[in-house]
């Protein structure tokens, strides 16, 4: 057996934003936000994130498959959604 399995690393360099470490929010850019990055900005998993797009009570952009949340949707969503 090699001896370096099991002690692969991934290196994921992200596009538009820093890495997040866990507790921590993603800052919010002027690029357009993953749905991975949108949960855990609202502290919610990814499905969440789908329903809401798919029920349209956040707005989104498709790119070919994938879901893109725009800072500024985001900001609004959840600003309208804060209790006073």
């Amino acid at each position: 057996m090699h001896s370096g399995a099991g002690k692969w690393k991934v290196h994921v360099t992200p596009l538009l934003h820093t890495p997040v470490t866990k507790g921590e929010q993603p800052s919010l850019g002027s690029g357009l936000l993953s749905v991975g990055e949108v949960a855990r900005w609202l502290g919610v998993c990814t499905a969440t994130v789908y329903a809401l797009c798919a029920q349209g009570r956040l707005p989104h952009v498709r790119v070919l498959n994938a879901i893109r949340i725009g800072p500024g949707d985001l900001k609004q969503f959840t600003e309208a959604r804060r209790r006073r």
